[in-house]
């Protein structure tokens, strides 16, 4: 009898909740400029990931509600702040053998609803707050993140190694 489909699936765990931890830690961490209207989290870079690793999901939706929860913007951000994440991610998952569009969709979904969401709470004009949020995470995803996903991808760590 083998381990083998055992040590895979506490892989798969581990790694999820290491992406979880590193998103809401790098969050909080940077708080004054990971929040509000125009904000910049370097931890949405970690959003390509799901393009690699399937445990990524859940993974980024468990950092970003940690990350929402203890971040002070309340049930809102909370909500809609963590289902944009959500979204995000399983989007990107589908989109894994473009690599070029992996992070396009935090961008969007993040812009949207997030930016919406913003504009509504700080009663800012809410294309504004969709800009913003959108160019906080072009600069976030694409910028930091695309190059992450094609390093990884082309490492060993980046390799589907299931048993």
């Amino acid at each position: 009898m083998t381990n083998k489909p055992i040590q895979g699936w506490v892989l798969r765990l581990v790694r999820g909740a290491m992406i979880a931890a590193i998103y809401a830690a790098l969050t909080l961490l940077l708080k004054p400029i990971s929040y509000g209207m125009i904000q910049l989290r370097f931890s949405e870079a970690l959003t390509v990931l799901p393009a690699l690793w399937v445990e990524a999901v859940p993974g980024l939706a468990v950092g970003c509600l940690i990350a929402n929860v203890l971040g002070g913007m309340g049930i809102w951000d909370i909500v809609l702040g963590t289902l944009a994440t959500l979204l995000a991610a399983l989007t990107t998952r589908a989109l894994r053998k473009k690599t070029a569009l992996v992070p396009l969709p935090p961008v969007l979904f993040n812009a949207v609803i997030v930016g919406t969401m913003l504009g509504i709470l700080l009663a800012q004009p809410v294309a504004l707050c969709i800009l913003y949020v959108g160019i906080g995470q072009v600069l976030a995803c694409y910028g930091l993140g695309l190059p992450l996903y094609i390093k990884l991808a082309k490492s060993p760590l980046g390799q589907d190694n299931r048993p």
